[in-house]
């Protein structure tokens, strides 16, 4: 009896021993988990003034910089606009947006450097608010983006956009200065791959309707709201 007894008090501290051993690596494993949960986030605006410059030179716009680098009075801390532009700037292969009114720098910039640096973007906007002084839609046809805009009586209201088709960005924000800085909004910011998928659907649907070889020379005028 007292060598079964030995054996089984090894074995039960051989067991401990292994199961001390593996904590860590269970532990990792939990934490990479809780990591991986799906992404949501809501973002409430105005936002708080803070500056994005390095943000955006860090994410690849610029000369790699920290916030202590940029010389602007401005606050260097976190707000709902730098967030929005983190969850733009996480994309690595599509960027889909349809964006009502879009005149923001800071998302065109963020927009275009995605484009740079290989990034399939395309932009589905409406016509009348793409011609307002302080748009973006010029600069990012200029630097080769994909934009098509509607031709229709209604406006095309739409305010979402999906990175690497797996998450998707929507609310009541309008890509504005006046919307970020002025206005009570909010942008949900979601890694859903139902709601993701209806979405991309929507874009999708849009953009070959939105097809330039379907265009009237004519369109009639939109009425107003």
């Amino acid at each position: 009896m007292g060598r079964w007894r030995w054996a089984a008090v090894a074995a039960v501290a051989l067991g401990l021993a292994v199961g001390l051993e593996a904590l860590p690596w269970a532990l990792q494993r939990l934490r990479a988990a809780r990591r991986r949960r799906p992404r949501h986030e809501v973002l409430f605006f105005p936002s708080q003034v803070t500056c994005t410059e390095a943000l955006l030179k860090a994410a690849g716009a610029g000369p790699a910089a920290g916030p202590r680098d940029c010389g602007c009075s401005l606050p260097h801390g976190e707000s709902s606009l730098s967030r929005l532009l983190r969850a733009l700037l996480a994309a690595r292969a599509s960027l889909e947006l349809c964006l009502f009114a879009f005149s923001s720098p800071q998302l065109g910039r963020a927009v275009q450097l995605l484009h740079r640096r290989g990034v399939r973007v395309r932009v589905v906007t409406d016509c009348d608010y793409m011609a307002l002084k302080g748009s973006q839609i010029g600069l990012l046809r200029k630097a080769g983006i994909q934009v098509r805009h509607d031709q229709d009586l209604g406006y095309m209201h739409h305010k979402f956009a999906i990175v690497d088709r797996k998450v998707l960005i929507t609310g009541s924000l309008n890509w504005t200065t006046q919307a970020i800085q002025n206005n009570r909004e909010n942008v949900l910011i979601l890694e859903d791959e139902d709601f993701v998928r209806l979405f991309l659907e929507e874009f999708e649907h849009i953009w070959e309707e939105f097809n330039p070889t379907k265009y009237t020379f004519f369109p009639q005028k939109k009425r107003s709201h």
